[in-house]
């Protein structure tokens, strides 16, 4: 199950922090920093069709568990037995 996320851009940044709303297992919600998010922007690869004269493209977005302050240790050691090191 997704919770709702929102992203709030500070004043001459191109992102901003990521907001995790409260939920089952995180009753305080968690903010993940802009500075701990790194953003890829690319153009999808594929076939033609119905799509074929537009531009379409990807975003990818990499936070680093391991290394991120947003967390307790409780909870970074739960997200790394489930999750891995690195979430893309």
């Amino acid at each position: 199950m997704s919770r709702p996320v929102e992203r709030t851009a500070r004043h001459g940044e191109p992102g901003g922090d990521l907001h995790v709303t409260s939920g089952p297992g995180l009753p305080r919600g968690l903010v993940i920093p802009a500075h701990e998010l790194v953003e890829q922007f690319s153009r999808s690869s594929g076939p033609g069709g119905q799509s074929v004269n537009t531009t379409d493209s990807k975003v990818e977005l990499r936070f680093d568990v391991a290394t991120s302050g947003a967390f307790s240790e409780q909870q970074r050691s739960r997200a790394l037995d489930r999750l891995g090191p690195l979430v893309v």
